[in-house]
């Protein structure tokens, strides 16, 4: 997992006026934090932050030079603008090389399941353990064939190398359910109290 470059400003103005003017100008307000440092207020050129986060996903490694003093760092939070959907802020965690970290990892389903089943997504994310450098954009898991009544959980899944799972193994993470048919749908509406009284009323005055 490489690093994306960033050049950043420190901010030297706070609150949100502040941040509103440094939006306006093209640039993001962010801060980063971690290793015992103090919190370091910073300008991240807009466009450019949101392509580094677009191409490095959920937990994008970020090389931020600021004022010459290289420093890697993870996304920790993106606030996002629920209408316009531009960044408004970022948080960012300073991180070492070699150092493990904790994130949470999107999960992404592959594969058919077998005939007449559906696959149901309970947990988006899983959580996992590896080194910053080399953090997994994403996690696959696999369907390919699974019939109906199969529970695939955080356990079960197989991670790259490197990397560990860190939440709870009896987290569900894939259920596939059996897909309901026409004729299975009739019996269930057969079965209801409205389709025994249906029933009932057509023997009753049966039909010319």
């Amino acid at each position: 997992m490489s690093a994306e470059k960033l050049k950043a400003e420190k901010r030297t103005e706070f609150g949100k006026g502040a941040a509103r003017r440094l939006r306006a100008a093209g640039q993001i307000p962010a801060v980063v934090y971690g290793h015992g440092n103090d919190p370091l207020h910073l300008a991240l050129p807009g466009h450019a932050t949101m392509m580094a986060l677009r191409h490095g996903g959920a937990n994008a490694l970020l090389d931020v030079d600021i004022d010459g003093d290289h420093q890697l760092v993870l996304a920790k939070e993106v606030q996002v603008d629920p209408i316009r959907r531009v960044i408004e802020h970022v948080d960012l965690i300073v991180v070492v090389r070699g150092e493990k970290v904790t994130v949470e990892v999107p999960v992404l389903v592959v594969g058919e399941p077998g005939p007449d089943s559906l696959v149901v997504t309970d947990s988006s994310t899983i959580q996992v353990e590896a080194e910053a450098t080399h953090l997994p954009e994403q996690i696959e898991v696999s369907v390919e064939g699974v019939t109906a009544g199969t529970q695939i959980l955080a356990s079960d899944i197989e991670l790259p190398k490197g990397v560990t799972l860190a939440g709870d193994g009896d987290v569900l993470i894939v259920n596939v359910v059996a897909q309901a048919t026409a004729a299975a749908h009739e019996a269930e509406l057969a079965e209801s109290p409205a389709g025994q009284a249906e029933a009932a009323a057509a023997e009753e005055n049966p039909a010319e």
